[in-house]
């Protein structure tokens, strides 16, 4: 199963090859119209294919995981110098101060170069045991990297929801700060004509004191959300458009758990790491077995003239040369313990490794089966918030309308009030509830990352084009340039403010009370 995003006039949208028949959706809610005054900027809000986008090419956190892969590519290079022959040169200058009385060829100073070539052509299966390791870890750092992709774009999709759900929140506070202004400027008029009494005002006062305190909560909420969203992706929030639907999401949870088994980085991770930590036993066992080594060297003296000409008639040259080559064996008999003791350090790292695909594996289902409970039980909340914000209104509708002919008290009318703005923010948290827990869902079945999600917006990150460039490479001086910051900073970004410019949508705009002489009000609900 791939998704896509593909854009959209308001919002992307995603697709993905699947079997139709096990898919369901969650639908995000309706977009909102444009609110009147709006800045110009409004009209291209950002999507959240743009905030993933952003994300994926900006954030520290997945640069750096990046770099820790290349840093894990190295390894096979690494390993691999142990079969590529060695060869090194020394040279010495030598000044003998003192001579030996019966030092008749002692030269005054002396001038030496050797040269040496070695090549192992057996190690007991060490070396490749090591190369086949290194190369398991590096798949290993690929599933790592997509587990930090995975996660990147499920806090990415949080924190892009929860500015959503609060601009919503400190919307429905602030129509309901004004209508318990207008309620209380109508309670304070039929006070004065004497149709109330003062305890119906101080209730009136006191709830409006109340929602005022709920909405300053609210607008802090809020610049948190904000400020999130901006460690996360790296930008500010600015208008956002509302989130397309997720697409394929499983059936049920048998589903969710046999997609995840198969697919989830993490567990993919751990299983790599499990068959490395065997190789490393193979590797370990090697250093009971014998070494062949192929060398071959040279040398070059020059005593500088310095050496007497000739002793006994005898002439000695004052410089030469020598080479020599041959085969090493090396047949270890005794180490004092150290083979079996490092034998067994891997065996006891290689039975970790089994435990901890275990380990992992048990998360894994635990979390596709959470992820799914979740985004099941808010789809239900949504029916459920729906059906009470409706009944709210209509309530609270016949609250005010028999409270205009004395039937109704003013608490009761301000309950009403209370009670429908509970239901309106309980509706907007499901939404964004469902949203999140199906990304989450999508993520625990590996089908949350850069490829899955198609972010064409740029060349996605390859990790096989740094393995590739460095897997065979042999040259000592082959550095990378210094490296340099790839995460944007956020400490020019201006410091985020609960300002909202959207308008909420009509199923959550509520009716304030436009007749002073009357708190029941004169505008109708919409139906």
């Amino acid at each position: 199963m791939r998704l896509a995003f593909l854009a959209g006039t308001m919002a992307c949208s995603l697709t993905a090859v699947a079997e139709p028949a096990a898919a369901q959706t969650v639908t995000p809610p309706p977009a909102d119209p444009a609110p009147e005054g709006a800045p110009a900027t409004a009209a291209t809000p950002t999507t959240l294919r743009d905030a993933l986008l952003r994300a994926y090419s900006d954030s520290p956190v997945l640069a750096g995981q990046r770099a820790n892969l290349r840093a894990t590519n190295e390894g096979v290079p690494l390993a691999r110098a142990d079969a590529l022959p060695q060869v090194g040169v020394r040279g010495n200058y030598t000044r003998f101060l003192v001579q030996g009385q019966n030092a008749f060829l002692q030269p005054d100073q002396a001038l030496t170069a050797d040269g040496q070539v070695t090549q192992t052509v057996f190690a007991g299966g060490r070396i490749r045991n090591s190369v086949a390791a290194a190369k398991t870890r590096v798949l290993a750092g690929r599933s790592n990297l997509r587990t930090t992709e995975a996660n990147l774009f499920t806090d990415v999709v949080a924190a892009y929801n929860d500015v959503i759900r609060d601009e919503a929140t400190v919307e429905l506070n602030r129509q309901n700060v004004r209508s318990l202004e207008v309620n209380l400027q109508a309670t304070r008029d039929r006070f004065e004509v004497g149709d109330l009494t003062r305890t119906d005002v101080a209730q009136s006062e006191a709830r409006l004191s109340g929602a005022i305190g709920q909405l300053r909560i609210a607008e802090a909420q809020l610049i948190a959300s904000r400020e999130g969203y901006l460690q996360v992706v790296g930008a500010v929030p600015g208008q956002l458009a509302p989130p397309p639907p997720l697409p394929n999401l499983p059936a049920d949870p048998q589903a969710a758990v046999s997609t995840a088994l198969n697919n989830n980085p993490a567990l993919e991770a751990a299983e790599h790491n499990r068959d490395a930590a065997a190789l490393d036993v193979r590797a370990a066992r090697g250093a009971r077995l014998p070494q062949a080594d192929l060398f071959a060297g040279g040398s070059y003296f020059n005593y500088l003239g310095s050496l007497p000409s000739s002793v006994v008639g005898t002439s000695v040259p004052q410089s030469g040369t020598s080479a020599q080559a041959g085969v090493s064996l090396t047949l270890p008999i005794y180490q004092g313990g150290r083979p079996a003791a490092q034998v067994r350090q891997a065996q006891a790292r290689q039975g970790q490794a089994i435990e901890q695909v275990t380990a992992t594996e048990r998360g894994v289902i635990a979390q596709a089966r959470t992820a799914f409970a979740n985004w099941q039980s808010s789809q239900r909340v949504i029916e459920a918030s729906e059906a009470a914000v409706a009944a709210n209104r209509l309530s609270l509708e016949g609250v005010r309308a028999e409270n205009s002919v004395g039937n109704r008290t003013i608490i009761e009318v301000l309950n009403a009030e209370q009670e429908l703005l509970n239901s309106q923010v309980n509706l907007v948290s499901a939404r964004r509830d469902a949203y999140v827990a199906g990304f989450a869902l999508l993520a625990a079945m590996g089908r949350a990352e850069a490829e899955d999600l198609g972010l064409d917006g740029g060349a996605l990150y390859d990790p096989l084009t740094d393995y590739k460039r460095v897997a065979k490479a042999w040259f000592d001086y082959d550095d990378d340039p210094t490296p340099r910051p790839v995460g944007t900073r956020t400490v020019d970004a201006p410091a985020q403010t609960p300002i909202v410019t959207r308008a909420l949508e009509p199923q959550l705009q509520r009716p304030v009370d436009t007749d002073p002489a009357n708190p029941s009000g004169g505008v109708r609900p919409p139906r």
